[in-house]
């Protein structure tokens, strides 16, 4: 994968913002006075022969609802629960921050691991960083499935543009003939999941990404912003956003990603490689604590509680009613569509949400092959999954926490995925998905 073209990647990546952390809070005393709902849990009796090599690390998170597990295992004493007791959660500002806070890693300031989107540590690992260079990631967990979703500009609501957004490559070549040439839709990180969710979405529509829209990169906090001043056609986000918009009446949303790909990998939790290889009790101790906290997350009776605990400023600084809607299920679509109970809502643990399955990210790496970023070399990239990929370190928290062996996968494959549009990726034939595909650069 050396041979990657970093270049175009970079520059459609944008500048990246300078490389600085925000802290969130200087102790567990400071956030305890704020009124916050923390609520420490007894620590774990350790043996001395596994006790943790260090006791702190520093992960960062973006905005997201699906950055929970991290803020709850901080919140709720689980890092220090299993030993991990000086264990920092950092606001990064954007995708690119956390890439360069990455590649800097603590001990230059920087940080260990984090909430990230699943291909970014595949990128890392192949060189696509700010100094060119590699940087060996493991990616450790999965935090999600599902939860993201695609909103539009409400010029668009009378069109109806939904799922199956029939008639939407006309009408956007009427707004280029009115006038408005450049159409934007804005994704979270070039190659990225939003990326790949609102490419597959337009592709599947009859809508080249390439051609008939220009994509650009907006990190996650700015996305509402940038709808209100009427300067993007469309964005693909995850939560809290996409209600954000809805709540403030400046777009709709036309789909969750959910209805896209039914309980379809999103987030990563990675660590730097030679973090993990130099402290490894260390990294069976976070991931244990975001493995509960990840169970925590999705009791419906925790719900109101994590939502409110995300939603204070040290965190995401947004209402809770932004947030807690769409964690249980209810999604009002701002189109006058409404659901109740949506089954495909985002889980952090449910239907093995936080294993690392490695056909999902043979699925990424795919997608990357398809809109170019990365050489169609499938050899290559099954090479590369299987050193990312750290299931077996899953697997080994999950037996020291005791889950459950139901709960525990057998194999590295969920198996034949299906889309919204038929398209089915088998696993084992990428090569077959990839020629079959009609809209693509490869």
């Amino acid at each position: 994968m050396s041979q990657f073209s970093r270049r175009k990647f970079m520059l459609t990546a944008g500048i990246t913002a300078t490389a600085s952390i925000f802290t969130n809070a200087c102790s567990n005393k400071a956030e305890g006075e704020k009124g916050s709902t923390t609520t420490t849990t007894s620590t774990t009796t350790i043996a001395a022969g596994d006790a943790p090599e260090v006791t702190t690390a520093k992960l960062g998170f973006i905005p997201l609802t699906d950055s929970a597990p991290l803020i709850i295992a901080k919140e709720k004493g689980l890092f220090a629960k299993y030993g991990m007791k000086d264990v920092e959660v950092l606001k990064q500002t954007s995708w690119p921050v956390t890439r360069d806070n990455l590649e800097t890693g603590s001990t230059g300031g920087g940080i260990d691991g984090a909430h990230i989107l699943s291909p970014m540590p595949y990128f890392m690992t192949m060189g696509m960083t700010k100094t060119k260079q590699p940087i060996p990631m493991y990616i450790l967990a999965r935090l999600n499935t599902n939860g993201q979703a695609i909103s539009v500009a409400n010029t668009y609501k009378d069109a109806k543009i939904q799922l199956k957004g029939a008639g939407f490559k006309e009408i956007l070549a009427k707004a280029k003939t009115g006038g408005k040439t450049d159409l934007k839709v804005a994704v979270t990180f070039p190659g990225g999941t939003h990326d790949l969710w609102m490419r597959y979405w337009l592709a599947a529509n009859g809508v080249d990404p390439a051609k008939d829209v220009s994509i650009v990169p907006v990190p996650p906090p700015q996305m509402v912003s940038n709808m209100k001043t009427a300067s993007m056609e469309a964005f693909c986000v995850g939560e809290p956003w996409n209600a954000r918009l809805v709540n403030q009446k400046l777009g709709y949303t036309a789909l969750v990603t959910g209805e896209l790909w039914k309980d379809h990998p999103e987030k990563a939790f990675a660590m730097r490689a030679d973090w993990v290889d130099k402290n490894p009790k260390a990294t069976k101790a976070i991931l244990m604590a975001v493995q509960e906290a990840q169970q925590w997350c999705d009791k419906a009776e925790n719900k109101e509680e994590m939502a409110k605990i995300i939603s204070s400023p040290k965190w995401f600084d947004v209402p809770v009613t932004d947030i807690l809607g769409r964690i249980q299920g209810k999604i009002d679509y701002g189109d006058g569509r409404t659901e109740a109970n949506y089954p495909n809502s985002m889980k952090f643990w449910a239907d093995n949400s936080s294993y690392p399955y490695q056909s999902h990210d043979l699925w990424f790496l795919t997608e990357n092959m398809r809109w170019g970023n990365i050489p169609t070399d499938f050899v290559k990239a099954k090479e590369l999954v299987k050193k990312v990929n750290r299931e077996d370190l899953w697997k080994a928290a999950a037996t020291a926490l005791k889950v459950d062996a139901a709960q525990i996968p057998t194999t590295t494959s969920r198996g034949i995925e299906t889309f919204f549009d038929g398209v089915k990726f088998d696993p084992a034939k990428p090569e077959e998905y990839l020629k079959a595909l009609k809209i693509k650069k490869a």
